[in-house]
């Protein structure tokens, strides 16, 4: 039988049932006639209340696609480095999302990293918090979540180029989603000053430099090597350019700002 991953931070993180979760996400997406066509995505993962909105924006800008290979930080440590969950589908309230079985295949057959997981997905949170903002647009579509422990540069930029060799031969309409939240449990105006930096660096579509930027001045941006990941595929596949869709820390959303925690979102076309 195929493996069904039931959600793990569901009536946490947003909320239970598929018609309450409906209308929480509602809350956050805007009416955009205009989409833009990207190759990636950098989006934040923490509860709705806090990183809603900024999440929001950025789906709304975005046109569906057939398939989205999202990548985020393995915060449980359990798994291999770069964990794919290959097969089977994802339970979620509003409805159960199919794993791509084929691109998920190509990906672990191509790739000198990533290997078939499920473990690392168990009760990982930072890839299943996008799918409600994804189902609330597209009703047809299918997944390959990546769940990441790698520390250095070289095998996250490694798979980020191997994945834009899958993702070119399939043939697929294809987004790369990185999940990442930015700092963590900091003054608001020192987040937003180290955040920055960061953001101008994948502004700039320069995953080398965002790694070395995160590393030198400890940004605690827990997705900083899923991001470096999608950079250098989209790079790969062409990215001419990235627009900083929103910023906010969670001391303007959903707590004070003595410890906040930062949220931007990105669009790389």
């Amino acid at each position: 039988m195929s493996m069904i991953r039931r959600p793990a931070v569901a009536g946490q993180f947003y909320e239970r049932t598929g018609s309450a979760l409906r209308k929480q996400v509602g809350l956050y997406v805007e009416d955009v006639p205009q989409k833009v066509r990207a190759k990636a995505i950098m989006c934040p993962h923490a509860g709705y209340v806090c990183s809603g909105p900024v999440a929001g924006k950025v789906y709304s800008r975005i046109p569906n696609y057939d398939t989205y290979v999202i990548l985020g930080p393995n915060h449980s440590g359990v798994g291999a480095p770069a964990a794919v969950f290959g097969e089977g589908s994802w339970s979620m309230p509003m409805g159960e999302v199919p794993i791509d079985q084929d691109l998920a295949s190509s990906i672990i057959s191509r790739s000198s990293v990533a290997r078939l997981d499920e473990a690392a997905h168990h009760s990982e949170h930072c890839l299943e918090v996008q799918l409600p903002f994804i189902q609330f647009f597209n009703s047809s579509f299918s997944i390959v979540p990546i769940c990441l422990g790698l520390y250095d540069f070289r095998s996250a930029d490694l798979l980020g180029k191997e994945l834009a060799d899958v993702i070119r031969a399939s043939g697929k309409s294809v987004l790369i989603v990185a999940s990442t939240d930015m700092s963590h449990y900091i003054p608001h105006e020192v987040a937003v000053k180290m955040d920055h930096l960061a953001i101008d660096r994948v502004l700039a579509l320069d995953a080398q430099g965002l790694y070395d930027v995160v590393m030198s001045n400890n940004i605690s941006m827990c997705g900083v090597t899923a991001t470096v990941t999608a950079l250098s595929a989209a790079n790969a596949l062409g990215a001419s350019s990235a627009a900083l869709v929103s910023y906010q820390t969670s001391g303007e959303t959903c707590s004070n700002k003595a410890q906040v925690v930062g949220y931007a979102g990105v669009i790389i076309t």
